[in-house]
């Protein structure tokens, strides 16, 4: 179904209620009138509610209004919220090491603003011992509250046992944040460096006079000048 709008000689009604370019309301006139109308200020008539009775029309420059439009849709779309699941596997008789490893993962997705589906896989025997992966689960949530929620409870899925865990901040959020701690590291850098160069430049600066007043010392001291 068409959404385009119907403009100037394409509104067939005998009569429009009519908003002028400034939402100033003008009121029910014949449409041959309010075309007239348009075409004396230079705009378009544009039927902007068709449902009612009469339908509403307005007084604009209707390629400046489609031009306006497309700039907020394309806005709205980059600003968008886009939401990725990551997915991580585990089994449950990880040891320490992997887990730790693991955990990185899964606590580095989080502050990206993303999701993690954690899945935790059984073996042979591994099947009868499911509160084995239901423990680990619930260590894994406890693990990166701070970063993330559980928004999925753990639940069977065949040989499976599935968790998804939604982060606290959105990606937007999450991105903003990572600006502004690239920022922050930058700005110290560049401190850090500016006071390197201070204390190089004073030290270049003091060198010369200290190696001065030594040679003036020393001549002082001569053995003939003091007889």
């Amino acid at each position: 179904m068409s959404t385009e709008l119907r403009i100037n000689e394409r509104i067939r009604v005998p009569e429009v209620r009519l908003v002028g370019p400034n939402g100033e309301t003008v009121g029910i006139v014949p449409t041959d009138q309010a075309l007239k109308l348009a075409q004396e200020a230079d705009l378009d008539l544009v039927e902007v509610a068709p449902a009612a009775r009469p339908p509403v029309c307005k007084l604009m420059d209707y390629g400046k209004f489609k031009y306006e439009n497309a700039q907020k849709a394309r806005e709205a779309r980059r600003n968008q919220t886009n939401v990725i699941i990551k997915e991580m596997k585990l089994r449950p008789k990880i040891d320490a090491h992997d887990y730790e490893t693991k955990k990185g993962h899964v606590v580095r997705f989080l502050k990206a603003g993303d999701k993690v589906k954690i899945t935790i896989m059984f073996r042979g025997r591994e099947q009868h011992r499911p509160e084995l992966g239901f423990r680990l689960l619930q260590r894994l949530a406890e693990d990166v509250t701070e970063l993330g929620f559980v928004e999925s409870s753990p639940k069977q899925d065949g040989r499976n046992m599935i968790m998804v865990l939604g982060p606290h901040k959105t990606k937007a959020e999450a991105k903003a944040d990572h600006l502004v701690q690239k920022a922050e590291k930058a700005a110290e850098r560049a401190a850090a460096e500016a006071e390197e160069a201070a204390e190089r430049e004073a030290a270049h600066a003091a060198g010369p006079v200290a190696a001065k007043k030594e040679r003036r010392r020393s001549e002082n001291l001569d053995p003939e000048i003091e007889a």
